[in-house]
């Protein structure tokens, strides 16, 4: 939830799980392209035994050059609209597709500070991309608030809900 820096690792944990008894079902895989939560989804993910059934990798692309080489996103991309963009986060989740055998993945990218926010991308800017092998996409961008704690963990939250939304 937005603005809980005390959230549960528990809950976070327990969406995982329902999201992966729901991929399980659906015998579906997924994949992750991580930026700002630097490998905490994954993290989450692989906490649950059995999870190799339906997570297939993560990519955890902290910088742009691992945007780049990793996922695909061009230069121009990055160059025009920034790190920390929709378009950013569309073309992660693509190319999470692409490079992974996922049916969905999710790619998160945002600036979890202290430092690092401007006027127009503050602190806790974060952007969301979930992507599904059959074309369908879903975006979001929210701002969180807290200390780079609470908003890469708000992120991680976000993310588990926003797959568990498009797994149906």
């Amino acid at each position: 939830m937005p603005g809980d820096s005390q959230m549960p690792e528990k809950k976070l944990t327990a969406l995982a799980v329902e999201l992966g008894n729901t991929l399980h079902a659906l015998q579906w895989q997924m994949a992750v392209a991580e930026s700002c939560t630097g490998g905490w989804l994954s993290k989450v993910i692989t906490d649950i035994s059995g999870s190799s059934r339906w997570f297939d990798r993560g990519f955890v692309t902290y910088s742009n050059t691992s945007k780049t080489d990793m996922l695909g996103v061009s230069e121009a991309i990055l160059q025009l609209h920034g790190a920390v963009s929709l378009a950013t986060a569309t073309a992660m989740a693509n190319g999470a597709l692409q490079y992974s055998r996922a049916d969905l993945t999710v790619a998160i990218t945002g600036i979890a500070g202290p430092g690092g926010g401007t006027l127009e991308k503050p602190v806790g800017t974060v952007w969301f991309a979930w992507a599904r092998r059959d074309g369908k996409l879903e975006t979001a961008q929210h701002l969180f608030q807290g200390d780079r704690n609470a908003i890469r963990q708000q992120a991680v939250n976000t993310a588990l809900e926003g797959l568990l939304k498009c797994s149906r």
